[in-house]
């Protein structure tokens, strides 16, 4: 059964706060590499942010220095935009007001897509699991005469 997808407005938001994420991490969601405790960017921002160490996630490259109330301004802005609940996210005007502006912002909530993980003593090495998979499948193809 396939249900209905719905975008909206707030789905904009959504993809917005991931690539506020992206540009200040320098990493991208999609290639993140994952860590014992992460399973992408937003989780990971996400539990920088929850232990007070969100100025760890500004990427490594970047060549001018930068100012840290806005970063941390922008990450949290960041992380609203990819809060689980939809109705919870600002919209795009209110998104542009709290980035222009300098007054105090909500506390985001638990982003979408995020699930907490823990892995005690967990062996990820190739040799136990096999960086490849082999699918046997059949194609067969119908032409007409």
């Amino acid at each position: 059964m396939i249900l209905p997808t719905l975008f909206s407005t707030k789905s904009d938001v959504f993809s917005f706060g991931v690539l506020v994420l992206e540009i200040v991490s320098g990493s991208r969601n999609r290639g993140f590499v994952p860590t014992k405790q992460d399973n992408n960017l937003i989780g990971h921002a996400w539990r920088m942010y929850k232990e007070g160490r969100s100025m760890e996630l500004i990427a490594s490259t970047l060549d001018e220095p930068v100012d840290p109330s806005q970063v941390l301004r922008s990450i949290e802005v960041g992380l609203l935009c990819v809060q689980e609940s939809a109705d919870d996210r600002p919209d795009m005007s209110s998104v542009v007001q709290m980035l222009c502006s300098e007054g105090a912002l909500q506390k985001p909530k638990q982003p979408a897509f995020f699930t907490e993980r823990e892995f005690h003593g967990a062996d990820f090495s190739s040799s136990t699991y096999p960086t490849s998979s082999t699918n046997d499948l059949t194609v067969t193809e119908v032409v007409a005469r």
